[in-house]
C-alpha cells in the first residue's frame, strides 16, 4: 500500500512539475512530445523530406524530430504539422487541449503586451537562445528555439527561433501560430504558419 502511495505521489508530482500557471491559465512548461494521439493511435513519423512533403501535400497528420534526431526531442520536443494539431483523434493529452489564438492573446496580454513579450516579459529560457537572445524566464513559460521544418521538408533557425502552433484556421493554407525570436515575440502568422510546416506546440490546461 505505501508503495501505491509513493508512486502516486511521485506521479501528481510529476504532472504537476510540467505544468505553470500564468494568470488564470495552466500551460505546459514544456514543449508536446507525444507521438500517439489521444486515442492511442500512432502518429505518422515523417524522416525523410519526400515522407513529410507528402503528408503535407495529402492533409495527413506528421511528426519529427529537428533534423530527425532523436536527442532534439528531449529538449525541444517534436515537431508537428497543422494537420497533426486539428485531427479529431486528439493530439493533446487528456486534460489539455491546444490553445486558441485567443487563448495565446490572453496569455500575452496578460504579460504586458499584445506583440512584444519575449525577454522583457520573460517568456524566454534562461539559455539556448543564440545572439544574446536569452530571456529570464520570470513567467515559467520556458520557451526554447525549437526551430521549424518548411513544407518541402528543409529544417531551419534552430536555436534563434521558436514557433508554436494555435488550433485557430487562417485560412485554406494556413493556421495561427505565435513566433518567438532571439529578440521579440509576434502574433502574426509566418512562414511556419503554412500547415505542412513542422512547428512546436504548447499544451494549454482545460
Amino acid at each position: 500500500m505505501k508503495k501505491i502511495i509513493s508512486i502516486l505521489i511521485l506521479l501528481s508530482f510529476t504532472i504537476k512539475a510540467q505544468d505553470v500557471k500564468i494568470g488564470t491559465q495552466t500551460w505546459m512548461s514544456k514543449n508536446l512530445d507525444e507521438s500517439k494521439f489521444r486515442n492511442g493511435e500512432a502518429i505518422p513519423q515523417a524522416k525523410t523530406n519526400l515522407e513529410w512533403e507528402l503528408a503535407g501535400r495529402n492533409k495527413q497528420p506528421a511528426w519529427c524530430y529537428y533534423e530527425n534526431k532523436e536527442e532534439k526531442g528531449t529538449t525541444y520536443g517534436k515537431l508537428y504539422n497543422w494537420y497533426a494539431v486539428n485531427d479529431p483523434r486528439g493530439l493533446a493529452p487528456n486534460g489539455y487541449h491546444i490553445p486558441t489564438y485567443e487563448e495565446w492573446s490572453s496569455l500575452t496580454m496578460y504579460l504586458g503586451n499584445t506583440l512584444y513579450v519575449g525577454i522583457n516579459a520573460g517568456m524566454k529560457s534562461k539559455t539556448g537562445w543564440e545572439n544574446d537572445g536569452n530571456g529570464t524566464n520570470e513567467s515559467g513559460f520556458a520557451g526554447l528555439p525549437g526551430g521549424f521544418r518548411n513544407e518541402i521538408g528543409d529544417f531551419e533557425d534552430i536555436g534563434s527561433y521558436g514557433e508554436w502552433w494555435t488550433s485557430s484556421e487562417n485560412d485554406t493554407r494556413r493556421a495561427w501560430s505565435r513566433n518567438m525570436t532571439f529578440s521579440d515575440v509576434w502574433q502574426a502568422p509566418s512562414t511556419g504558419g503554412i500547415k505542412r510546416a513542422g512547428i512546436s506546440v504548447r499544451c494549454l490546461r482545460d
